[in-house]
């Protein structure tokens, strides 16, 4: 059953399980301005259907999501309330994921980016391909690591980890974040992926809801917890470095496709 539709991504419900695909594939399923409304939108209509035990979140095409579009993210350095509006939404985005009634299963079958990643580490079950990467490269683009980063990443994977990895840009790969613990299952290839992740999304679905949910919930109280510690203030400190002239200079060369010459202003 068809139960929300939009440029960006579907929602449909079978049973217990609620399916959410990203679909806008050939731009590697960006988390720009309209899949934020969507996204929120399609989860909080989700929400509000006591039936649903589970959510599965999907996505087409080679990458989980490009995270931010840069183009976009060069528009917006010129438009200081857009850019505020911008990161409004980012911070509900991210508390309507965290604040979920149901469980959030996750399936990554290429590159999962910035936002893309971490709303696959605030999953409360992740399932890869074994050579998908996990990467929040926002401090490459020049700008604070600020849509939950740095609540997630230190959650699932330890601070020291998450300093690298959110300091640098540097990607980690599915296998290896398997191994780190970061990642529930790991599976060959992209075949394999779906039906290991439907297998879990059943399984939750089939135990009890009221104890999972609470169960769910007292847990993510952590996460809330460090969300209300860091995620606001990672918002406004990468708020400050939109526009910067780093934050130009590394959209510009990506676009450009060269080397960046950073400043610090």
């Amino acid at each position: 059953m068809s139960i929300f539709r939009s440029e960006s991504l579907c929602a449909t419900a079978d049973g217990h399980v609620a399916r959410l695909v990203l679909t806008r594939p050939d731009e590697m399923n960006p988390f720009d301005e309209n899949m934020h409304s969507d996204f929120v939108n399609a989860l909080s209509v989700i929400s509000t259907m006591p039936n649903i035990r589970v959510i599965l979140l999907t996505s087409t095409g080679r990458a989980f999501s490009a995270g931010g579009d840069v183009g976009m993210m060069r528009e917006v350095a010129s438009d200081r309330e857009r850019a505020r509006r911008m990161i409004d939404n980012g911070y509900r985005l991210f508390l309507t994921v965290l604040e979920l009634r149901v469980p959030l299963v996750c399936a990554v079958q290429g590159p999962a980016m910035g936002l893309g990643a971490n709303i696959a580490f605030a999953a409360d079950a992740l399932v890869a391909v074994k050579t998908a990467r996990f990467a929040d490269s926002h401090v490459l683009m020049g700008l604070v690591a600020g849509d939950g980063g740095a609540v997630v990443w230190p959650q699932v994977g330890g601070m020291m980890r998450a300093k690298w990895h959110l300091l640098t840009g540097q990607p980690i790969t599915a296998s290896d974040a398997y191994a780190a613990g970061m990642i529930t299952e790991v599976v060959d290839t992209v075949p394999e992926l779906e039906p290991a992740a439907e297998a879990i999304a059943q399984r939750l679905a089939g135990l009890p809801p009221l104890a999972v949910q609470g169960t769910k919930k007292a847990m993510n109280q952590i996460l809330l917890g460090r969300a209300r510690e860091a995620l606001q203030v990672g918002l406004m400190y990468e708020l400050d470095t939109i526009g910067s002239e780093d934050m130009i200079e590394a959209t510009t060369a990506f676009l450009d496709k060269r080397s960046p010459t950073f400043v610090g202003r």
